[in-house]
């Protein structure tokens, strides 16, 4: 039997607002007060630094780690600690665990562009292949894709990544890249082998993803 989470308080529901708000004066008085909330958890299931890091929020996350915020295995990985993430694969935290809301390290550091920690974390075992637990379904590649790190995405692939997995809805990293409008990565992909007659569950291409968007360079690169 797994129970609801407790509704959030009125300090947590206001910590949160706060970081979306970027309103670093309130976040640090809310917590002069009740430092416990740096152990809250969002109505999303995460804690306020990966809330701040999802939100773009980075000067909010580093408010919160400044306040002595710990940094799990997970939060490190998002926000580029690289010695953080040491010292918890150093403490036997599993390289390949996935966090509350269903993401590996991998996957975390790779959709947040964080070189230095996803070579660590692949030097230590993290699965290039791992699937989020979450209806999203992405492997690291699609999160680097997703977020625009081509060099990230190249070492994803020299390690091995499947160049046409396919996340929710058989969404394609070729797909990521071409939605995007990075024609660059598309054709880095194209020579990897990406397949560009690939489908989604709706039938379009990444030539489709590329025109809809209107990325006319991209279009170049597909049909040639």
């Amino acid at each position: 039997m797994t129970l609801d989470p407790a509704p959030p308080t009125e300090s947590e529901r206001a910590l949160f607002l706060a970081i979306q708000a970027s309103d670093a004066g309130q976040v640090r008085s809310l917590l002069q007060v009740e430092p416990a909330l740096l152990g809250a958890v969002s109505p999303m299931g995460v804690s306020p630094v990966l809330f701040a890091t999802y939100y773009g929020r980075h000067e909010m996350a580093q408010v919160l780690i400044e306040a002595g915020a710990p940094l799990n295995l997970f939060e490190a990985a998002a926000v580029g600690h690289a010695a953080r993430v040491r010292e918890r694969l150093d403490a036997g935290d599993d390289v390949n665990a996935l966090s509350p809301d269903g993401f590996s390290p991998l996957g975390l550091a790779a959709f947040f562009g964080r070189e230095d920690v996803a070579a660590l974390l692949l030097s230590r075992g993290g699965d290039v292949g791992a699937v989020s637990a979450n209806a999203m379904r992405v492997q690291p590649l699609h999160s680097a894709v997703a977020g625009n790190h081509a060099e990230l995405a190249r070492t994803l692939l020299d390690a091995g990544a499947d160049v046409n997995a396919a996340q929710q809805d058989g969404f394609t990293p070729l797909m990521g890249a071409a939605q995007n409008g990075n024609a660059a990565l598309v054709a880095e992909l194209l020579v990897r082998g990406a397949d560009r007659s690939a489908q989604t569950g709706d039938g379009h291409t990444a030539a489709d993803l590329a025109q809809e968007e209107g990325h006319a360079d991209v279009l170049d690169v597909l049909r040639h």
